[in-house]
């Protein structure tokens, strides 16, 4: 008795995770999965790849495990890109072509193991014929793999549109058609598809035909608020790699899945925000003694000034700690002191270091003088502290006089 297998067509933009659904149910009901990318074969392998290749991959993903192969998932992306044009001249290698390879592949075929072009098994087959006196064709049947194929279809909304328009007669039918390219979508036939530039035979090897849309804002949200989030806890695994804990307030999250929406990729839009917003910190902080990133929405909307704020304060802590370390002393440095450092001098850390030591060098004999364990450093204070050091050794004599 015959049956057709369920092969699915996945239309749907770019970054809305289409490979990452076919894997996702690859791993969980256990079998072999392989991915191809459509404009990389030919009908027969002399330009670009043999579509049998990804047979072979499959084996290969399964350990050589034939038995497990044949229950594999072989996925097919950009498979729109080889829609016939309808005015090819010549051979046909890159579209209908490989349309007909496919088309083999995904009924019931068997494809041999080895192939001409590779050394290896050529080798394997000259050793298994010296020890058995022939060699044994290793083939692998594609009766139960299934083929999933998909594809952005750029143009095609467009070809539904004026299908829906046929025929029209006043308003009230012509009101009925869809605006939104998602919508039209979902009216999409057999006959659309073919007169994309898919043959008959093809597409009727595709009985199940998925539409997926674009991610909107909140869906984006939702991807970065996920706990297995591979955009967040990448970058949480590349700062741990210097030591550095790195978090995201809900804020920041939210901004990040706004740009990310604008850019129009989908979930990959996610990733191009996140690198931007962290690649200055990722390449200063592992350099600095900053151990914790919390990534805030001022830090998404000024990364270069929060990046500079951050080194800025980390050199501050670093001078109050050598201090203390060195005397014993505490120089206190308050939010409008070390506003004024920033507005006031250099913001290389290194140098800033160096310039407050220079400025404070005399200040552990002042202090110790005047019988201070601590001192706040008030702006007055930075702005001449010689002075003010002078005047606090003054007054503490003054008053041991009086004493």
């Amino acid at each position: 008795m015959g049956r057709i297998k369920s092969n699915i067509l996945m239309i749907g933009p770019t970054g809305v995770g289409k490979t990452y659904i076919v894997k996702l149910i690859a791993e969980k009901i256990g079998v072999p999965f392989v991915k191809g990318d459509a404009t990389k074969f030919s009908e027969t392998g002399y330009v670009g790849g043999d579509v049998d290749d990804l047979v072979r991959d499959l084996v290969r993903e399964a350990g050589g495990d034939t038995l497990l192969a044949e229950y594999g998932i072989i996925y097919v992306d950009e498979i729109d890109k080889i829609a016939a044009s309808g005015n090819t001249v010549g051979p046909d290698v890159s579209r209908s072509g490989v349309q007909r390879a496919l088309l083999k592949l995904m009924e019931d075929t068997d494809v041999d193991l080895r192939t001409p072009h590779d050394l290896a098994s050529q080798m394997e087959a000259v050793m298994e014929t010296q020890r058995r006196g022939k060699a044994v064709r290793k083939k692998v049947s594609t009766r139960n793999m299934l083929f999933i194929v998909s594809g952005a279809f750029a143009g095609l909304p467009d070809m539904i549109r004026r299908r829906l328009a046929k025929g029209t007669m006043g308003f009230q039918r012509a009101g009925d058609i869809p605006t939104v390219d998602s919508e039209l979508m979902k009216r999409v036939t057999t006959t659309d598809l073919i007169q994309y530039g898919f043959e008959s035979e093809f597409v009727g090897r595709l009985p199940v035909v998925a539409q997926l849309t674009d991610l909107n804002e909140t869906a984006l949200y939702d991807v970065l608020r996920n706990p297995y989030s591979a955009v967040v806890q990448g970058k949480v695994r590349d700062f741990a790699a210097y030591g550095i804990e790195l978090s995201f307030t809900d804020d920041a999250l939210r901004e990040i899945a706004r740009r990310a929406h604008q850019l129009g990729i989908g979930a990959r839009g996610l990733t191009s925000v996140v690198e931007r917003a962290l690649i200055k910190f990722e390449k200063l902080l592992p350099s600095s003694t900053i151990r914790s990133l919390t990534v805030t929405l001022d830090l998404i909307l000024h990364p270069d000034q929060t990046a500079a704020d951050l080194l800025v304060t980390d050199a501050i802590n670093t001078f109050q700690r050598g201090f203390l370390e060195r005397h014993g002393l505490v120089l206190e440095l308050p939010p409008a002191a070390q506003s004024w450092i920033r507005g006031n001098l250099d913001s290389e850390p290194v140098q800033l270091v160096y310039k407050l030591q220079q400025m404070f060098t005399n200040y552990e004999y002042g202090l110790k003088l005047a019988g201070k364990q601590s001192l706040e450093i008030s702006p007055e204070v930075l702005a001449n502290p010689e002075q003010y050091l002078d005047a606090m050794i003054k007054k503490a004599y003054a008053e041991r006089g009086e004493g």
